[in-house]
């Protein structure tokens, strides 16, 4: 049993780890360090709730000031890591004395990324990013979104609803590409439209720039958009740069990028772990790695890597799940949907009412549903049996 835990990162894996180290048994000190103000957070809602003025930020608060106490964890906010020493064991502060530690978790996250710095560029990430372009969305005016991904798409939504004229930018040929097969990504697109929302796809953007009072994307085929804002969503870059200066293993970015962990947590670095949004893990369903950027995994990725940290030996291995709600519709995805895959639906798309299993030689790979949540938990688990289809879907269950 070691007597200092040092956890950078107070996001859902930094907490879910400092939680199950005290659920496991540990008495040493946990200092978990935060570089936001304010008590650690979920962030699913800030693209949502939040931005819409629905939820208030202390109403998406992981847990309260006194957990915390409670649990005997030090909590510091406010507070930046500058830089980590392997051999010395310690973390060098924004502020005050370099902080020893008996093992150390990486939880760092990632950050909006954005290769555009216009004035009118917004990105939405944190509660930081919420004020400005909660008001600017509230004046109702027109706005550009680059990228239609799960924070596009939801950012678009939140927009439209708040009454904005919404222009949606992407590169693919269809919304959410990352995640869904093109039937469904044809029911995003429809969805978008009918919704009121001009969406664009095929786009590639060659530049962002403020022009006459107003900030204007062009893309590489000469066509132009304008807006006062341009709300740029094109995925987040793992915030390495502290694992990678102490000389801790890095994936490439051809590789999905992130700090190199086994299926325990652990670094390169003797003592020192990664967890969350971050951590490049082995795939423990389908072989390889991975990189989950979804609430859920980093949950329960920061939770078993705590176990482990507290004395445990037990591998992390799940089915990535996660879900977006884009104007009132809920979408629920697990496994890997996107591929060269053959789908097979129980239920009606066109009614959004429907769960689509996604199939390799006959084996559930991934599964994508609305209206059909207890349909989706049991496809995680044939994800993780690499059940057969026919084998184990009821024929007689009906549609």
């Amino acid at each position: 049993m070691t007597h200092r835990t040092v956890i950078v990162g107070a996001g859902i894996a930094g907490v879910s780890a400092a939680a199950a180290l005290r659920s496991a048994g540990y008495d040493g000190t946990i200092d978990l360090l935060g570089d936001e103000p304010g008590l650690p957070y979920r962030r699913p809602p800030v693209s949502k709730e939040i931005i819409r003025g629905d939820k208030t930020a202390d109403e998406v608060r992981i847990k309260k000031a006194e957990w915390y106490e409670q649990q005997g964890i030090a909590l510091r906010t406010g507070v930046s890591v500058t830089s980590i020493d392997t051999e010395a064991r310690a973390v060098r502060l924004s502020e005050g004395e370099p902080l020893l530690y008996d093992q150390l978790l990486l939880a760092t996250g990632g950050r909006a990324r954005s290769p555009w710095d216009a004035d009118g560029v917004r990105t939405l990430r944190g509660l930081a990013d919420v004020p400005r372009l909660k008001d600017e969305l509230s004046a109702r005016g027109p706005v550009v979104v680059v990228g239609a991904g799960l924070i596009g798409s939801e950012i678009a939504a939140s927009a439209r609803e708040l009454g904005c004229d919404v222009t949606l930018l992407e590169t693919a040929s269809l919304p959410l590409p990352r995640l869904l097969p093109t039937a469904l990504g044809e029911m995003y697109r429809d969805l978008h439209k009918a919704e009121g929302t001009d969406l664009h796809t095929g786009v590639m953007v060659s530049s962002i720039q403020d022009e006459a009072g107003t900030t204007v994307v062009r893309s590489v085929d000469g066509r132009t958009w304008s807006a006062p804002v341009v709300v740029v969503a094109v995925g987040m870059e793992p915030n390495v740069e502290l694992a990678d200066a102490a000389g801790i293993g890095i994936a490439p970015a051809s590789e999905g990028g992130g700090i190199l962990v086994d299926d325990r947590g652990r670094t390169s670095a003797p003592g020192v772990f990664a967890a969350g949004d971050v951590a490049n893990q082995p795939n423990g369903v389908l072989g390889g790695r991975h990189r989950v950027e979804h609430w859920q995994g980093a949950q329960n990725h920061g939770t078993a890597v705590g176990k482990v940290m507290a004395g445990g030996d037990g591998a992390f291995v799940e089915v990535p799940w996660c879900w977006s709600d884009q104007y009132g519709v809920n979408l629920q995805v697990a496994g890997w949907p996107q591929g060269s895959h053959d789908m097979v639906v129980r239920g009606s798309i066109g009614d959004r009412d429907f769960i689509a299993y996604l199939l390799d030689d006959g084996v559930v790979r991934g599964a994508v549903s609305i209206g059909r949540p207890r349909d989706v938990r049991t496809a995680r688990a044939w994800i993780a049996d690499h059940a057969r289809l026919d084998e184990v879907l009821d024929p007689e269950a009906g549609a």
